[in-house]
Formats: structure tokens, C-alpha cells, sequence
């Protein structure tokens, strides 16, 4: 592999972990306002972003490229509300989103067919990243400021994160 792509992956692989590490600190936020389901909301997306570094970690290793982590970011800790920390998700779902197609557009650069192959799952998998933070942050914003957001709190603390199949690894 390039080691173009394979510094590009790496950026990847600690921007997931730097995302798993944000919908942790947002759970706790979540944890701190009462807001119990919606924590267990994000953790579960933080399990999901840790499951997608630990995959790109295992293709640049099957590739025979060497993985380099470096220092996360401060995730942010503080949010007006819970809306505000949803419609923060969403932005930063549309910011992976960016990521992942630049990485797409280096591997078509480099005709690396096998990382594009294997881009092809992540970017059909934000689609339904954005567009599952994007519909929590608009139920947030209907029910704001009403007893609904506890209905919507039980109903978000029954996500569970389940890895995909075989098939989708």
C-alpha cells in the first residue's frame, strides 16, 4: 500500500478514536443533566467509532502497513443543551463524512483498488450516520423545553450497539 494511503488511514484510524472519545464526554454531559438514555445513546455511537478505527487498524496491518497512533484532542465538555449536543454530533458526522470521501478520492487517485473497495463500506455507513444524528437533533428541537424529552430520552436509551456481520467487515 502507498504509504500516502497509509499515513491518510492513520489520520483516520486517531480521527475515530477522537470521535469515540467526543460521544464519551457527551454521554457523560448527558449522564450529569439527567438525561440517562441519551447517554446510553452515545455510548453506543462511541462504541460504533471505536469498532470503525479497530477495522481501518486491521486493514492497514492485513496490508502490511504500520499503524501510528498519536495524542487525541480534548473532546469539548460542555453543551447548552441536549439538542445542542445532538446537532454537535450531526456536525461532526458531516465532518467524518468529508474525511472518509477524501480518502476515498486518494485511493482512486493512487488506483488502489482494494482501499477502495474497502472505503466503499464507510461511506455508505455515514450516510446513515448523518442521517441518524441529523433525525435526533430535530426530534430534540420539536419536543425542547417539553416533558416529551423524557419520553424521547427512554425511547433513545434502547439503542444497543451490535458489530455488523462478518460480511460487512
Amino acid at each position: 500500500m502507498d504509504q500516502k494511503m497509509v499515513d491518510a488511514i492513520n489520520k483516520q484510524i486517531n480521527a475515530e478514536l477522537w470521535s469515540a472519545y467526543i460521544y464519551y464526554a457527551m454521554a457523560a454531559w448527558l449522564e450529569d443533566n439527567d438525561l440517562p438514555g441519551m447517554a446510553t445513546w452515545m455510548k453506543a455511537q462511541a462504541q460504533e467509532e471505536l469498532f470503525h478505527a479497530d477495522k481501518f487498524f486491521n486493514f492497514v496491518t492485513e496490508r502490511g502497513g504500520r499503524v501510528v497512533l498519536s495524542a487525541i484532542d480534548d473532546p469539548g465538555t460542555d453543551w447548552e443543551s441536549a439538542t445542542a449536543v445532538f446537532e454537535h454530533a450531526y456536525e461532526h458526522e458531516q465532518w467524518v463524512t468529508d474525511n472518509i470521501n477524501a480518502l476515498m478520492d486518494l485511493a482512486i487517485e493512487l488506483k488502489d483498488h482494494a482501499t477502495a473497495s474497502f472505503l466503499r463500506w464507510y461511506v455508505d455507513e455515514q450516510v446513515e450516520e448523518e442521517a441518524n444524528t441529523s433525525a435526533v437533533a430535530q426530534q430534540l428541537r420539536m419536543v425542547e423545553g417539553s416533558a416529551s424529552l423524557f419520553m424521547l430520552d427512554k425511547e433513545l436509551g434502547a439503542r444497543v450497539f451490535t458489530a455488523p456481520t462478518a460480511a460487512a467487515e
